[in-house]
């Protein structure tokens, strides 16, 4: 079974290079039965892009599709400080955690790894052609993101039980696994990854 996600976070990074502002995104994966399980996107926007990101889709038209909006999915929570964090959530059988319906690339997999353990996997390829899929920057402009990204991330992580094998970060109470990829070496090319982020769940 295959979940496609890639594209999300990728509308959503386009959107900060295009007003030159901040984001941190995480994936979580909880698997909640050996058929099921809860798949989750968080991106957070700082105050400095999201106010101008409101302002931008607030004066979009009647016919204007708010498709590509920053959240248009998801539920919208606006902090005091003027930034603003997007949560969305699908829980279910594996085959009905699509988030993006004609993503190419394989996203997220399931498959059973024996008896009472669930193996999911992350593709690297979407995160390295889809977030890194920016044209190449000149000194001043690639200046400026290094400015701005500094010190945010796109995480993913996988939880619901025991970890048994991954070539993830395992916590500390071994009921999670993650990856913290720094968007400064996606936007630059400079992440190394192997083909799958992967870990296998004891249900």
């Amino acid at each position: 079974m295959t979940m496609h996600i890639y594209g999300k976070l990728a509308g959503a990074l386009a959107l900060t290079f295009t007003l030159a502002g901040c984001i941190d995104a995480e994936v979580e994966v909880d698997v909640t039965s050996e058929t099921t399980a809860k798949a989750t996107i968080t991106q957070i926007m700082g105050a400095e892009i999201y106010p101008m990101i409101k302002a931008s889709q607030a004066e979009k038209t009647e016919g204007d599709s708010p498709a590509d909006d920053f959240c248009a999915e998801g539920e919208l929570t606006e902090s005091a400080d003027g930034g603003a964090t997007c949560v969305i959530s699908k829980e279910g059988p594996f085959a009905e955690l699509v988030f993006d319906e004609e993503e190419e690339d394989p996203g997220i997999t399931f498959t059973s790894a024996g008896p009472g353990l669930v193996r999911v996997a992350f593709a690297t390829s979407g995160i390295t052609k889809d977030l890194g899929d920016q044209e190449e920057m000149d000194e001043q402009t690639k200046t400026m993101m290094t400015q701005m990204f500094e010190g945010h991330a796109f995480t993913l992580k996988i939880s619901g039980g025991e970890i048994t094998d991954t070539n993830m970060t395992i916590a500390g109470d071994k009921q999670s696994a993650e990856k913290v990829i720094p968007f400064l070496d996606i936007i630059n090319r400079t992440v190394d990854l192997p083909e799958e982020l992967y870990a296998v769940v004891k249900k």
